[in-house]
């Protein structure tokens, strides 16, 4: 039984002068798109929200007072070795990005990161309840005690 051996990334600083930083990363650029929407003002607004985590791999995000809708889905031209199959003819947005502020390093986090449409309805009702209206189906009256 043979195991491989796995070698850590390199951190950035560590990367060879001569080497692409691209080389060392599993392209976590190419494995998602966010789209930015307008920030929710209203009951209406949380209910596109929680439409978005109804669907597969969609998630919600926030980057200071900016919200946005990211979809974890693969680039279809992104090769086995994390490298680009149409680098010469790629779009303008990844001709426009950079490695200076990629996420290569994996350190960060949300502040404000919601996955599951449940998570809508809880942040609604304990952030911005409107009075009278509820996600939330009315409480059933209690059962009879029976003796």
């Amino acid at each position: 039984m043979s195991t491989a051996v796995v070698t850590p990334k390199p951190r950035r600083k560590q990367v060879p002068k001569d080497k692409v930083l691209c080389e060392y990363c599993p392209a976590k650029c190419c494995r998602y798109f966010a789209l930015p929407f307008d920030a929710p003002e209203e009951f209406a607004d949380y209910e596109f929200i929680r439409w978005f985590l109804l669907h597969e791999r969609a998630t919600v995000f926030k980057e200071g007072d900016d919200w946005y809708v990211l979809v974890h889905t693969q680039c279809r031209h992104l090769q086995a070795d994390n490298r680009c199959g149409i680098y010469e003819t790629r779009p303008q947005i990844c001709r426009d990005y950079s490695t200076k502020d990629c996420e290569y390093e994996d350190d960060w986090t949300y502040d404000f990161y919601l996955e599951r449409p449940e998570q809508v309805t809880e942040y609604i009702e304990a952030v911005i309840q409107e009075p009278g209206r509820s996600i939330r189906s009315a409480k059933p009256p209690l059962l009879p005690i029976l003796s």
